[in-house]
C-alpha cells in the first residue's frame, strides 16, 4: 500500500501501539492527545499472553518484563467461610504461559518512550470532538473549532468515551454497569500474600476485594500492589459520608490481612473510582476510519482483557494495511480479523460479571458451590486458563502473528 497520512486519536496503549506498527510500515503518523502531558490513568492490570505477544512483536517484551511482576495464579475465596471460589493456574496450559502484572504507568512509559524514539509526531492538548468525512480523506475537528487534516485514515483510540466512534458504520454507546471499583496503588507487602498471584476475597456478589502485585511504576520505584474494592458508583456519596474509618473496618472484617494496605489509605481521595460500561461496536470501521481498543469494545474487568485486546487491535489494523492494496479493503479485513475473538470474550465477560459484581443472591450461591467443584474436572482447568490467557478463541492467526514462545 502507498504511504498514508494517518491520524491516531488517543495516546493510550492502543493508540501508541498502533502508532509504532504504522510508522514501521512506512506511513506518516500523527498522534493527537487531549491532555497537555500524556500519562497513564488508573492503577494496575495483567498483561496476558495475548498482550505480551504483541509487546514481544514490537520488541518491547524485555522492557515490560523488567518493570512488571510475573503472575502464575488467580485465586479467590469466600471472605467468611474461606471456601475456594476461583483458582486459575496458567500451568494448566502447555507451553509455560504466564501473565505479567504492571502498573499502567509502566506500560504507558514503555510504549511512549518507543514512540518518541521513533520520532512519531504527537500533538498534545488537542481534544477531538468530531470529524469531517470526505470521499478519500477525513479531517478532525478540535474543541476550539480547529480543522486538522486531511488524513487518508483516522484511527480512533480515544477510549470508552470516544466522541468520534459515532462515525463508524454501525455505532453504539456503552451501557453503564451497576458496579465499579475503587482502585489504589500502594506499597507491596508480602505477609499474607503471594508475589506471583492475584488474590481476591468475595462476600456474595456485592463485595469483591483484590490485591495484585504489579512490580514497579519506574525503574527506580518501589514494588507496588494494586488494591481494589468493588462498589456501586451510585453509592459513592453514602460511602464517603459514612467515613473512611467505617469503610476500613468493613474491609478488615472481611480480610484482616489487608491491614498493611488499608493503613496506607487516609482518605477516599487516595483511591480512584472506576466506572465500567459494556459495549461492542457491530462494525468498528467507517469511511477512512478504524476504531480500536476501548472505543470499539469495553466491559467490566472480570476477564482482564481490556488492554490486551487493545494491543491486538493495533496489530490487526497494521496487518490489514500490509496485506491489502487500499484503505477500504484493509478496514474490512481488520474488522473481520478481530470479530470472532472480540465477540467471544465480550460475551464471556458479560456472562461472568453478574457472578462477581451484582445484587443477585442466586448467582453467587451457584458460583461458591458449583464452580469450585466443576473447575477441578478436566478440561475445565484448561478452559479457565485459556479464558484468562485470552486464547480460548485464537486471536493470532487472523492477524498474521504467532504466539510468543514461552519456554
Amino acid at each position: 500500500m502507498n504511504k498514508l497520512q494517518i491520524a491516531i486519536v488517543g495516546g493510550g496503549p492502543a493508540g501508541l501501539a498502533a502508532a509504532l506498527y504504522l510508522k514501521r510500515a512506512n506511513h506518516h503518523v500523527t498522534v493527537f492527545e487531549r491532555f497537555a502531558s500524556p500519562s497513564a490513568v488508573g492503577s494496575g492490570l495483567i498483561l496476558q499472553p495475548t498482550g505480551l505477544t504483541i509487546l514481544d512483536d514490537l520488541g518491547l517484551f524485555q522492557n515490560i518484563q523488567l518493570l512488571g511482576n510475573r503472575i502464575d495464579r488467580l485465586y479467590g475465596a469466600d471472605a467468611h467461610s474461606g471456601r475456594t471460589v476461583l483458582d486459575v493456574r496458567y500451568s494448566a496450559l502447555k507451553g509455560g504461559r504466564y501473565g505479567i502484572a504492571v502498573h499502567r504507568a509502566a506500560l504507558f512509559d514503555v510504549l511512549y518512550n518507543a514512540v518518541r524514539k521513533e520520532n512519531i509526531d504527537i500533538e498534545t492538548n488537542v481534544d477531538i470532538l468530531s470529524m469531517e468525512v470526505g470521499a478519500g480523506s477525513n479531517s478532525l475537528i478540535a474543541d476550539n473549532g480547529r480543522r486538522i487534516g486531511a488524513f487518508d485514515l483516522v484511527v480512533d483510540a480515544s477510549g470508552s468515551k470516544s466522541k468520534i466512534r459515532s462515525f463508524a458504520n454501525k455505532s453504539c454507546e456503552p451501557k453503564p454497569l451497576v458496579y465499579g471499583a475503587y482502585w489504589a496503588t500502594l506499597n507491596w507487602h508480602s505477609e499474607g500474600f503471594h508475589q506471583h498471584s492475584l488474590l481476591q476475597r468475595y462476600r456474595k456478589a456485592g463485595v469483591m476485594i483484590g490485591v495484585l502485585p504489579i512490580g514497579k511504576a519506574g525503574a527506580d520505584g518501589p514494588n507496588s500492589a494494586a488494591f481494589f474494592w468493588s462498589t456501586k458508583p451510585g453509592e459513592e456519596s453514602s460511602l464517603r459520608n459514612a467515613g473512611i474509618e467505617q469503610w476500613k473496618d468493613h474491609v478488615l472484617s472481611l480480610w484482616p490481612e489487608c491491614s498493611a494496605y488499608v493503613d496506607q489509605i487516609d482518605d477516599f481521595g487516595d483511591m480512584t473510582l472506576a466506572r465500567y460500561g459494556h459495549h461492542t461496536l457491530p462494525m468498528p470501521i467507517g469511511r477512512n476510519l478504524a476504531v480500536i481498543g476501548d472505543a470499539a469494545h469495553s466491559t467490566s474487568p472480570q476477564l482482564g482483557q481490556g488492554a490486551n485486546m487493545a494491543l491486538l487491535d493495533a496489530k490487526a489494523l497494521a496487518h490489514a494495511l500490509v496485506t491489502t492494496t487500499d484503505v477500504t479493503s484493509a478496514l474490512s479485513r481488520y474488522a473481520q480479523s478481530r470479530r470472532l475473538h472480540i465477540r467471544g470474550f465480550q460475551t464471556l465477560s458479560r456472562a461472568f460479571t453478574p457472578f462477581y459484581q451484582s445484587d443477585s443472591r442466586v448467582l453467587p450461591f451457584i458460583r461458591d458451590r458449583v464452580v469450585p467443584v466443576v473447575s477441578r474436572i478436566p478440561p475445565a482447568p484448561h478452559l479457565l486458563a485459556s479464558m484468562v490467557s485470552g486464547t480460548l478463541v485464537d486471536p493470532f492467526e487472523p492477524i498474521g502473528l504467532k504466539e510468543k514462545i514461552w519456554i
